[in-house]
């Protein structure tokens, strides 16, 4: 089993964890509005917008993930799949900060040069990850995923 298959079935897995919480949380929600009481109508209300939410992230977060398989697809079949094997790493596992600095100034540039080429914005993506700039990673994935867009219309 290949380890995007794994992940795959743990974020399925999760979903499901999610989905059954968020259902039994609108049903305490839903007996409180029903009990009459204002107060506790007052709190099934405010009760009920949290599963309303989480399944709003919950759907998100779902539509990037498979945006940004569809762009790792895409790029693998290119053969642009940015390849980070060969970067020291240290014991924990994590990237060497000085090589993920280095790798990540090469992407920078490579984005610089073309700014409008999605699969650059992928790989400086994957820099910001190994950098350990999540936000930043996000960010600029999302930037990828418009521009590929962009690019099939």
């Amino acid at each position: 089993m290949t380890d995007t298959v794994k992940t795959r079935n743990l974020a399925v897995v999760v979903t499901i964890a999610v989905g059954i919480y968020l259902v039994l949380l609108a049903g305490r929600a839903v007996e409180l509005i029903r009990s009459g009481d204002p107060v506790a109508v007052g709190l099934g209300v405010g009760v009920f917008a949290l599963p309303v939410l989480g399944a709003w992230i919950v759907a998100a977060t779902w539509r990037s993930g498979m945006q940004i398989q569809r762009l790792a697809r895409r790029l693998e079949e290119e053969g642009g799949l940015p390849d980070t094997s060969e970067l020291p790493r240290r014991p924990s596992g994590r990237v060497d900060k000085a090589a993920a600095d280095e790798w990540f100034e090469q992407r920078r540039a490579e984005v610089e040069a073309d700014p409008r080429d999605w699969r650059r914005w992928y790989r400086l993506a994957v820099a910001y990850d190994i950098a350990g700039d999540r936000r930043r990673a996000r960010a600029t994935m999302r930037k990828a995923v418009e521009l590929e867009a962009a690019e099939t219309r």
